[in-house]
């Protein structure tokens, strides 16, 4: 029985939120790892006071008048998430304060993946947004004195970081803001929002999203309480799902509907996962799941109706799927390319390396199950999800599973190798 970390998305949107607000925003569970860090850091440089009592976090907002220009670069170091939300944040933020300049960064894995898809909405809107090295990437610099104006966009492909950056972008616009999204994406800003003070009208539509949020909206500080991150938690229900006569009981994890198509995923395949308790009192949905070992897993097909419910999973899902028997096949993830590895080929050429039979596609993986993996050594590429999945083989294999950099599992689940240990001691 045992708790994973802070859920890594709800931890990001509440430092910058608290922020953005004027008193001080207390936060309980939140995430202390390298990418939410990455964003305390950034805020911090913008002297925004931030003080860890505990385990709790104390955003003591100014406003977004209080936000001040750093005096170097913001350095999102690994963070898609922070770079993405606080070009919104300060597109909106500085709409009107001539001035004002600060240059986003990354270390070279972010400055490698597209920002083209928040810049040019955010160029809609009058922010004034530049290339600061190569077109498209990272870094870029954001500069005030360009009152933003309200427009209507309907994103190309559905992904949680463009929406929130423009949400929080149209904050501090003049008139009115709307996104669509035809399937719908991680919800965590728009479920946020609301307890900051902020009305955001969500409606439903042909299968996805239409929000609305009304500029000039002013944000008041609160209390908000993280859950456990269900990205991390899927590793240890994989675990404990390929380790026979395992029982585990995860507590508290978050069951947000916008994030457990890993959990519908695993079911599908045979594995014996069930929420025991549940919990929506705090605006997030919370539950205790049981899961045990044992059961003989089979293919599935994962497209386009699964992907942004399960997008972060998809490595885990690709190990599961090497244990199970019969042909898994994913399809329609090509946004998979753009993470902080090339995940369709390192997983394909890792897994491959492991024993496994994995067939790299042009938005996807074939998969062909075999009941198990041989074992070896793999490459992390840098990538935490992908040393998590493959230290989670390791725990089924045939032979020991050795990780190349897998240090980088700290970035979104520190103390994961302690918490295995524990477990199957």
């Amino acid at each position: 029985r045992c708790r994973v970390p802070g859920d890594k998305s709800i931890s990001h949107r509440a430092a910058l939120l608290g922020a953005l607000a004027k008193g001080t925003t207390r936060v309980r569970g939140f995430l202390w790892a390298g990418d939410p860090l990455a964003t305390l850091d950034c805020l911090h440089r913008m002297a925004v006071p931030i003080a860890r009592r505990g385990t709790e976090l104390f955003i003591h907002g100014q406003g977004k008048d209080g936000l001040q220009t750093p005096g170097q670069p913001l350095d999102a170091r690994n963070s898609g998430t922070t770079a993405r939300l606080l070009m919104g944040l300060l597109a909106g933020a500085w709409g009107e304060r001539t001035g004002t300049r600060a240059i986003i960064t990354g270390d070279q894995s972010l400055q490698k993946r597209p920002m083209r898809r928040v810049v040019d909405p955010l160029r809609m809107m009058g922010a004034d947004v530049r290339w600061v090295g190569q077109e498209g990437c990272l870094p870029l610099a954001v500069i005030g004195g360009s009152p933003l104006q309200g427009r209507e966009y309907h994103l190309p492909v559905a992904t949680a970081q463009v929406k929130g950056a423009l949400l929080l972008a149209g904050l501090h616009s003049q008139g009115t803001t709307v996104v669509c999204e035809d399937q719908i994406s991680r919800d965590h800003t728009e479920r946020m929002l609301p307890s900051f003070g902020v009305a955001v009208q969500v409606s439903d539509v042909s299968g996805g999203q239409r929000l609305v949020v009304q500029g000039g909206q002013h944000l008041v500080a609160g209390d908000v309480v993280v859950p456990g991150d269900i990205s991390s938690a899927a590793f240890l229900v994989a675990a404990a799902l390929l380790v026979p006569d395992a029982e585990l009981v995860l507590t508290g994890v978050g069951l947000n509907p916008t994030r457990t198509g890993f959990l519908q995923v695993v079911q599908t395949m045979g594995g014996q996962v069930e929420v025991v308790a549940f919990d929506n009192r705090t605006g997030e949905p919370v539950g205790d799941l049981l899961i045990r070992g044992g059961q003989d897993l089979h293919g599935t097909t994962i497209d386009h109706t699964l992907i942004p419910r399960l997008v972060d999973e998809i490595p885990v899902l690709a190990v599961l799927a090497c244990f199970a028997h019969g042909e898994t096949v994913i399809r329609d993830a090509q946004e998979l390319r753009y993470k902080e590895s090339d995940r369709l080929r390192t997983l394909a050429l890792e897994l491959n390396r492991l024993g496994g039979e994995v067939a790299e596609q042009p938005d996807g993986l074939v998969i062909r199950g075999q009941g198990g993996l041989r074992g070896g050594k793999c490459d992390s590429h840098g990538d935490h999800r992908l040393a998590l999945a493959f230290a989670t083989a390791g725990l089924a294999a045939q032979e020991p599973v050795s990780v190349l950099g897998a240090e980088c599992m700290d970035v979104s689940f520190p103390g994961f190798s302690a918490l295995c240990r524990r477990l199957i001691s």
